[in-house]
């Protein structure tokens, strides 16, 4: 797959930021985050493990289907994947963002 030059960031799958600067695309990210939330509400971590496997997983193949992804628009899908397993996870998820 052709790399694309955002702002001067070369990347197979950017993600625009906040601030406006791009980055390749993490999925890690994704599940890092999903599973903060999910021990943060209380899920075990087994199932929090299961659920971020989902929701990076759906993530990443819906990412990979467009040029360029802003971090909102991740952030709001995730919310949304999440809430299909346990919409406590993805109420922490939706309000403890970090906004530094």
């Amino acid at each position: 797959m052709k790399e694309k030059i955002i702002e001067g960031a070369k990347c197979k799958y950017c993600i625009v930021k906040r601030k406006g600067h791009a980055e390749e695309f993490d999925d890690r990210k994704v599940y890092a985050s999903c599973y903060a939330a999910c021990l943060s509400s209380h899920v075990e971590h087994t199932e929090a493990e299961k659920i971020c496997e989902k929701v990076s997983k759906e993530i990443k193949t819906w990412a990979r289907k467009k040029k360029t992804v802003d971090s909102s628009e991740i952030f709001k899908k995730v919310i949304a994947a999440m809430k299909k397993h346990n919409k406590d996870a993805a109420f922490m998820y939706e309000t403890h963002r970090d906004i530094s």
